[in-house]
């Protein structure tokens, strides 16, 4: 590689928008940020995605046309972020790009596992003129993985401390921890549950906003404690790692399922309070089975729900509850970051061993390479 210069893409289970980080991987260690921009999803192709993730039969012709789209979208983002920098093509050596996930289904759901994520990596290469790196679960996957989370082996990387035990949270649309032991060179890490997913989901049907800025609509409910208690019953929550979830279990309908079995009347406003304690409450059991005090550095959208961050502190008494941003790494801008740090490991030809995360049999080289002419 002629530069350490690399472009991470990411877009998440909101669907909102994509993120879009300039990085230079120079350091062994540090990622040296040098730009981070958003590229919002049009309102009309989110909607083609929501129809993916949640319709059991759809045309082909959508999910191709979809894959092009997001793809087009993707590879815009990037040449943004390159004019922004007054840069050429030829100084980036690759981009890493997640792509949108239209549908995970990990081990155990079914005979055949597999994840989808959209957003065609040939078009990237083909519009931008940069090798492309892409599909990064499907080859854990197809060692036995759930493929899903993968960021731990980055966290890993980034936040590893020999002064104390500490817990990564990854807040998007699913939540997400990685235990970094002190004196424990072993990794875990699994999703918890929803993280912002039915928070966004609830205040659209009831308010048409696409997600509750700091939890402002939250803060004028109440939390159900009944409620709450019927909602961790479900049975994920209960279930032990390796474990990967997505808005293909919780979405609405899921949560509209769990308002008609409770039988009782609640307010909006105080469902979506409950949601807050729902995803606060199923983060800290998570990380109380595993240690009982250390740091938890939060990153990802929720880190700027003011109050979904306020009800992580009350349950998590014995920690220190802050964000990445205090050790100078972008909460927002980390996935995306993360990704691109992925492609650059998967030109070095370096295998990630998820075992202790994902469950896969041995260590991969992930991501397939889409290069530029």
């Amino acid at each position: 590689m002629s530069s350490n210069l690399f472009i991470g893409l990411m877009s998440g289970t909101s669907m909102d928008a994509v993120d879009c980080a300039l990085v230079d991987l120079s350091s062994n260690r540090t990622p040296g940020l040098l730009d981070f921009i958003n590229v919002e999803i049009d309102p009309k192709l989110k909607q083609k995605l929501v129809i993916l993730c949640h319709e059991a039969s759809v045309p082909l012709t959508l999910l191709g046309e979809c894959d092009v789209a997001m793809g087009r979208l993707f590879a815009s983002a990037a040449q943004s972020i390159i004019e922004k920098n007054q840069l050429q093509p030829g100084q980036v050596s690759a981009i890493g790009s997640h792509g949108q996930t239209v549908y995970h289904q990990p081990p155990g759901k079914a005979d055949l596992a597999f994840s989808l994520q959209i957003a065609d990596p040939n078009t990237i290469a083909a519009l931008t003129g940069i090798t492309t790196v892409a599909d990064f679960r499907r080859k854990d996957m197809a060692y036995g993985g759930q493929g899903a989370p993968l960021l731990p082996a980055y966290h890993q990387h980034l936040f590893k401390s020999t002064a104390c035990d500490r817990i990564i949270l990854n807040i998007g649309g699913m939540a997400n921890i990685t235990l970094l032991r002190k004196d424990d060179p072993n990794i875990v890490g699994f999703d918890t549950g929803p993280g912002n997913i039915l928070l966004d989901c609830w205040i659209q049907k009831h308010k048409g906003q696409d997600y509750d800025q700091q939890g402002q609509w939250a803060a004028t409910g109440s939390s159900d404690t009944a409620f709450l208690d019927f909602l961790i019953e479900d049975s994920y929550f209960a279930s032990p790692p390796p474990k990967s979830t997505g808005r293909e279990y919780f979405n609405l309908q899921w949560l509209e399922k769990q308002l008609e079995n409770y039988g009782h009347e609640l307010a909006p406003e105080d469902v979506q309070a409950s949601l807050i304690d729902l995803t606060a409450s199923s983060i800290s059991k998570a990380i109380q089975q595993l240690i009982s005090k250390g740091e938890v550095l939060v990153c990802g959208g929720g880190a700027r729900n003011t109050r979904l961050m306020q009800s992580l502190k009350s349950h998590l008494q014995s920690f220190t509850v802050t964000d990445t941003n205090e050790l100078g790494i972008n909460s927002d801008a980390l996935e995306a970051i993360a990704f691109a740090w992925f492609a650059k490991q998967t030109l070095e030809h370096k295998a990630i061993d998820l075992s202790n995360i994902t469950g896969s049999t041995q260590p991969a080289i992930l991501g397939g390479v889409y290069y530029a002419e």
